[in-house]
C-alpha cells in the first residue's frame, strides 16, 4: 500500500463522513431529506469499504459507529463537572406566583422574562465534545456521576458525532421515543414473549442501559437538547443559547417560548395542557426557566435544584376502580396473556373496562386478585395499566388468581419456555391462536381485508368454512349468506376486500403470515432482497442473515416457519388463488401522496392520528409533527392549533379531512 493510496483513501473517508452527518442531520433533524434512502446506503458502505480496508483511518465519531460496537460487560460511571440536578416542581399557579415571587426577591428584579420549554418525559443524558467531537456520554445518574453510555448515544442518529466547530462543551438533553414507536415496540415485544415497557420513558431508559449498544441501535429513540453543563460560550439568555445549538445542529424542540412574568407562563401551560396530544411524544409539564444567563449564575443552586427553573408538572389522570374478573387470551403465537376485566370507568375521555397484564411475573409483582380496588392510568394515554393494587381496601374476599396449565381453547398443557416472560400453548391446531392468525392477516397493516374482524373469524372458523389464511380465497357469497347476521352486502363487500388483497405487494402478504419474530420492517426487508416468496421458501439461515437488520432469531424463524407441515398446503392454496407472492420493484401505493409531506393539526373524526400517518407513509408520503418549508400539505381536523398560521405565512397548501380523502383514494 502506497502512502498516495492511503492519502486518497483518508480525505474520501473524510469528505464521506462529512456528507453523511449532513444527510442525518437533513433526515433525523430536520425531516427535510435531500437525498433517497438507498443513495445514502450507498455513501455508508462506501465508508464501510474504507474503514474495513484501512484500519488505520477508522475514527470514533465515524457514521459507521452508530450501528454499535462490542458488547460491555457493565457500565463505568461518569462525574458531572456541573451537577446535573434536578428541579423543584410546581402544581399549581399558586406554586407558579410563589416561584416568581422569590425569583424576584433574591434578584430585585420587579419583572423578569421566562424562557418555558416542554418537560419531555424521558432519560435525561450529557454528552461531552473535545475540540467538536463526541467523545463521552452518560446518563443523569444521581446528579454527580452516572453511568457511561457512550457507546449506545452513538447510536441515535439525531446526535451530532462531530460539530462544525472546536468546541468543549457538554451537552444536556433528553431522550425519549415517540407514542406511534412505543406501541410498534410494545407489539413486537408481547409477539416474542417478552415482557413489555410500562410507558414510552421506560422504554427510552431501558434502550439506553442495553449492555449490548447493537440492541440500543434497534430502538426508535430520539433526542432533543436542552441545555448546556460545562461550556467555554459566551451567551446571554437561555433562549440564545438554544438557538445556538440548534445552529450547532443539535435537534431542539421548536415549541418554546419568552414568557413575561407568572401570567403569561401560566397561560402557556394552560395552552400546552390542552394541545399535548398533538404531540407525537409524552410530554408531562413544561419546565420554566429564567431566561437571563447571568441572573441564572447570581441565583445559583440549593443543594438538590437550581433556584432559577421550576417544573410545572402535569396532573396525572388515574382513577380508582375494580378488577371484577382476571380473564386470559390466546394470541396468535400462542402467548397467554392475562386480561383484567375492571368496573367501566372514563379515562382520557374513553371509558376502560379491560387492562391487559401480560404476563404472570407483572400479576404477581403487583400482587393483583380479583375483587381488588387498583388505580387505573393510560400508559402514554393509549394503553390501559393498573398502576398499584389499593390493599387498604381489602375486606378478605379477595381471590389469587393462577395461569391456567392447560390451554383454554384446546386443552394442551402450557408451558413457560426459558428466557421467555408469556406462558404458551404449542398446539399449532389450537382454535383461538388460528383465529388469531386470521385476524391479523386480514388486519389494515397486513393484507387489509376491510369487514373481516374478530367475530366474523370467530365466527368462520367454528362453521369449518376457514380452518387457515388460504381458505379465505374460496369462499362463497352463498356460504357467507348463511351465516347469522351476514346480509348479501356485507358478503359481497367482504369477498370484493378478499379479492383486493391479492394484489398486495410481497411485504404485506409476509407480515400477514405472522412469522414469529418478523415483524412490518422485517417483512419490508426480506421482501426487497429475496423479491419472491420463492426465494425467501428456498434460502437457508445464512443467506437471510445477509440482508441488513436480520440477526439469527429472525433468520431461524423464517426457515422453520417454511418447513414446518402445515405451511406448504396453506402456501399452495394462496399460489393457486393467485395471491401475489412477489415485491414490485418500485414504491408500494405510488399515488398523489408519494413523496409529499404531511402535518396534521386539530382531531379528524374518520382517523386517528396515527391511522392517517400510516396511510400516508403507505402511499409514500411522509408525515412531519411540525410546519417548515419542505412541508406539501396541513391537513386541518376540529380545532386546529397555530400550525395553521405557520403554514399560511410559508404559503403551505391548507386542506380538510375530505380533501385528504380524496387524495388518498
Amino acid at each position: 500500500m502506497s502512502e498516495k493510496e492511503l492519502n486518497k483513501a483518508r480525505e474520501r473517508a473524510a469528505e464521506l463522513r462529512c456528507l453523511l452527518e449532513e444527510h442525518n442531520y437533513r433526515y433525523h433533524v430536520l425531516d427535510e431529506p435531500v437525498i433517497a434512502d438507498d443513495e445514502f446506503d450507498r455513501l455508508m458502505k462506501e465508508l464501510q469499504e474504507i474503514e474495513n480496508k484501512y484500519p488505520e483511518l477508522q475514527v470514533p465519531d465515524s457514521p459507521t459507529r452508530r450501528v454499535g460496537g462490542k458488547p460491555l460487560s457493565s457500565f463505568d460511571t461518569l462525574e458531572h463537572k456541573v451537577p446535573m440536578l434536578g428541579l423543584d416542581n410546581a402544581f399549581s399557579e399558586e406554586d407558579l406566583c410563589n416561584f416568581d415571587s422569590r425569583v424576584r426577591r433574591l434578584t430585585g428584579k420587579e419583572e423578569l422574562d421566562y424562557f418555558c420549554e416542554l418537560k419531555m418525559d424521558g432519560l435525561a443524558v450529557s454528552m461531552q465534545y473535545e475540540d467538536g467531537t463526541f467523545s463521552r456520554g452518560s446518563t443523569r445518574g444521581d446528579g454527580y456521576s452516572g453511568e457511561d453510555i457512550t457507546a449506545n448515544l452513538r447510536t441515535i442518529r439525531q446526535i451530532p458525532l462531530h460539530m462544525s466547530e472546536p468546541l468543549n462543551i457538554e451537552v444536556r438533553g433528553e431522550v425519549y421515543i415517540n407514542r406511534l414507536d412505543f406501541e410498534k415496540l410494545n407489539r413486537q415485544r408481547e409477539e416474542d414473549g417478552l415482557m413489555i415497557f410500562a410507558n414510552p420513558r421506560n422504554a427510552a431508559a431501558g434502550s439506553l442501559r442495553q449492555l449490548d449498544p447493537s440492541l440500543t441501535a434497534n430502538r426508535p429513540l430520539k433526542l432533543f437538547v436542552y441545555g448546556l453543563g460545562e461550556h467555554e460560550l459566551s451567551l446571554k439568555t437561555q433562549s440564545e443559547l438554544l438557538d445556538y445549538l440548534e445552529k450547532l445542529h443539535f435537534p431542539v424542540n421548536p415549541n418554546r417560548q419568552i414568557c413575561r412574568g407568572p401570567d403569561a407562563v401560566w397561560q402557556y401551560c394552560l395552552l400546552w395542557w390542552e394541545k399535548r396530544k398533538e404531540l407525537p411524544y409524552e410530554i408531562d409539564g413544561i419546565v420554566v426557566k429564567v431566561n437571563e444567563l447571568e441572573l441564572q449564575q447570581s441565583l445559583g443552586n440549593t443543594a438538590r435544584s437550581p433556584r432559577w427553573a421550576i417544573a410545572y408538572k402535569y396532573p396525572p389522570e388515574e382513577k380508582a376502580t375494580t378488577v371484577i374478573d382476571i380473564q386470559v387470551k390466546v394470541g396468535r403465537t400462542g402467548a397467554i396473556t392475562p386480561v383484567a376485566i375492571l368496573e367501566p370507568i372514563n379515562l382520557s375521555g374513553t371509558t376502560v373496562q379491560r387492562a391487559s397484564m401480560h404476563n404472570e411475573d407483572l400479576i404477581v409483582a403487583k400482587d393483583i386478585r380479583i375483587g381488588d380496588t387498583v388505580m387505573v392510568r393510560k400508559a402514554g394515554e393509549i394503553i390501559p395499566e393498573i398502576i398499584k393494587v389499593i390493599k387498604e381496601k381489602r375486606n378478605g374476599k379477595e381471590k389469587q388468581f393462577q395461569m391456567p396449565v392447560y390451554c383454554p381453547s384446546c386443552g394442551s398443557e402450557t408451558v413457560r419456555l426459558s428466557g421467555e416472560a408469556a406462558r404458551r400453548c404449542l398446539n399449532p391446531s389450537c382454535p383461538a391462536q388460528l383465529v388469531e392468525k386470521l385476524v391479523h392477516f386480514a388486519s389494515r397493516r397486513a393484507m387489509d381485508i376491510d369487514g373481516l374482524g374478530p367475530a366474523l373469524a370467530e365466527l368462520l372458523f367454528k362453521e369449518g368454512l376457514v380452518k387457515n389464511v388460504g381458505d379465505l380465497y374460496y369462499l362463497t357469497s352463498s356460504q357467507l349468506q348463511e351465516l347469522p347476521g351476514v346480509a348479501e352486502k356485507s358478503a359481497v363487500n367482504l369477498l370484493e376486500a378478499i379479492e383486493k388483497s391479492k394484489s398486495n405487494p410481497l411485504r404485506r402478504l409476509l407480515f400477514g403470515l405472522g412469522i414469529r419474530f418478523v415483524g412490518e420492517k422485517a417483512s419490508r426487508l426480506l421482501a426487497e432482497h429475496f423479491g419472491t416468496l420463492e426465494k425467501l421458501n428456498k434460502a437457508s439461515a445464512e443467506e437471510i442473515m445477509v440482508v441488513d437488520e436480520i440477526g439469527l432469531k429472525i433468520a431461524q424463524a423464517v426457515v422453520s416457519f417454511f418447513k414446518t407441515r402445515e405451511t406448504e398446503p396453506v402456501m399452495e392454496k394462496l399460489r393457486n388463488a393467485g395471491v401475489n407472492f412477489s415485491e414490485p420493484q418500485g414504491k408500494e401505493g405510488e399515488s398523489a401522496l408519494a413523496g409529499k409531506t404531511f402535518v396534521f393539526s386539530g382531531a379528524l373524526s374518520e382517523f386517528t392520528r396515527s391511522e392517517a400517518a400510516e396511510l400516508v407513509e403507505k402511499a409514500g408520503g411522509k408525515v412531519s409533527s411540525s410546519v417548515s418549508g419542505k412541508t406539501d400539505y396541513l391537513v386541518l381536523g376540529d380545532e386546529p392549533g397555530s400550525k395553521v398560521e405557520k403554514a399560511r405565512e410559508l404559503g403551505i397548501k391548507i386542506i380538510d379531512e375530505k380533501e385528504f380523502k380524496a387524495l388518498l383514494a
